[in-house]
């Protein structure tokens, strides 16, 4: 137990859930061990407040430092912002400059509105769609944050989210007049959507979907999505909170081939600083002046500044190609070292955002006992991984020297059962779950 473990024993008298993100979360990785704050962050590695250090191979800001932490260029060009002022009465001139610049890399898309987070992005992408279209509902696969909008799929069916990375989801404090107004389909379903437009067509507002998360489009899908959307006069959003800016400079549906009406970034588009956008075409988006959207904190510099920042280099160093190769070698090395292990393990995910699962009967145990037995040898390791440019090989071999040692340890305690006695403190949760 060392100084990050009392600040969140503390933490939880004080903050509702302990944290203000359920990624960050110690009861999701390692419960009662987990160092759960840092003193300081730079490229791949943290340090904790007990000065240890740590190689980060897991989530990386939780997939918002996609160019590594406290990347040196965006860090300048933000303490530049500072310098002369981050907030005024008058408006920043960045916020300009960003729109011209993710249009020009969606040539589809003519126009932007700016938010600091990717959940009231999709937020303000709702209303939007809403106001363009005169309707209410929403047909939606994936995971698009915690807003009423999203949560009211919960109101029909407590289940509704499990299978879009939120499982055990009470959708209380959602006002139930909602009920209703969002349909689920599955990702590569196209049936459970064509469904939808059947039933609920002329009432569909939108179609609310990731081009692609842990696998890509099959037979059409993406195509069909859009001709659905075209058919019915609903609006298609790509929400590329999390996809965005990992396979190319821009959304990763510039790879697929399907343009939408609609697409939200956040989260590597900043590198860690907080700035969402929503980009579409002029006559959706104009629609946002028919109804009220509007936010001080939008208004500031820092975030504008750090994504042009970030686009920038991205572009100039085609970022996307090492996070390709850096993904693809964790998701080789995961393969080869289970097999020499005999750990069972199924491994899925693009490359820079690869996630693999132990198949055995212990539930939730093995991973936990992976993340504990890694974090001893200097590790912050999940059964996850999202590439940063300030990976190299070097770390990667580095973590594959301590996996090939741990992977065989977790193997004999799942054929020895003895996978919870190995372990130091409770297993991870899988989900959302209250704590006690």
């Amino acid at each position: 137990m060392g100084k990050g473990q009392d600040l969140y024993r503390k933490a939880r008298t004080l903050i509702p859930g302990g944290t203000q993100l359920l990624s960050k979360r110690p009861e999701m990785h390692l419960p009662e061990q987990w160092p759960s704050y840092y003193s300081r962050a730079k490229g791949a590695e943290v340090w904790d407040l007990d000065g240890n250090r740590y190689l980060d191979m897991g989530m990386n800001g939780i997939g918002a430092c996609v160019l590594g932490m406290a990347d040196p260029d965006v860090d300048d060009s933000v303490k530049k912002a500072i310098d002369v002022g981050t907030a005024a009465s008058l408006n920043c001139q960045e916020e300009v400059e960003l729109a011209e610049l993710l249009c020009g890399l969606h040539p589809w898309a003519s126009m932007a509105r700016f938010a600091r987070g990717g959940g009231e992005a999709m937020a303000m992408a709702a209303r939007i769609v809403r106001a363009h279209t005169g309707r209410e509902k929403i047909a939606f696969c994936g995971y698009h944050g915690w807003h009423d909008w999203y949560l009211s799929a919960n109101l029909a069916d407590d289940g509704a989210l499990d299978g879009h990375l939120l499982p055990g989801l009470e959708p209380k404090g959602v006002p139930r007049g909602l009920k209703g107004t969002m349909l689920p389909f599955r990702y590569n379903v196209i049936e459970e959507l064509e469904a939808i437009a059947k039933d609920h067509g002329t009432a569909l507002a939108a179609v609310v979907m990731e081009p692609l998360r842990d696998q890509g489009p099959r037979d059409g899908f993406l195509e069909r999505a859009r001709a659905i959307a075209t058919q019915t006069g609903a609006v298609l959003v790509f929400d590329e909170v999390t996809s965005g800016f990992r396979l190319t400079c821009g959304g990763a549906h510039l790879m697929l081939g399907v343009e939408p009406d609609i697409a939200i970034f956040a989260k590597g588009m900043g590198n860690g600083y907080p700035i969402a956008a929503v980009i579409g075409r002029r006559p959706v988006m104009e629609s946002a002046q028919t109804t009220f959207i509007s936010s001080t904190s939008w208004t500031e510099r820092i975030g504008p500044t750090a994504a042009i920042a970030t686009i920038r280099k991205f572009r100039r160093l085609n970022a996307h190609e090492h996070l390709i190769h850096i993904g693809g070698l964790i998701q080789k090395g995961w393969k080869t070292a289970a097999e020499e292990a005999d750990l069972p393990l199924a491994i899925s995910g693009i490359k820079p955002l690869g996630h693999f699962s132990i198949t055995s009967a212990f539930g939730e145990a093995p991973r936990t006992l992976f993340t504990q037995l890694m974090l001893e040898k200097g590790f912050l390791a999940l059964n996850k991984f999202y590439a940063m440019y300030a990976h190299t090989e070097r770390h990667v071999e580095e973590y594959f020297r301590a996996v090939r040692e741990v992977f065989p340890l977790v193997a004999r305690a799942i054929q020895s059962g003895t996978v919870e006695k190995m372990l130091k403190g409770p297993v991870a949760h899988a989900g959302f779950k209250r704590l006690a």
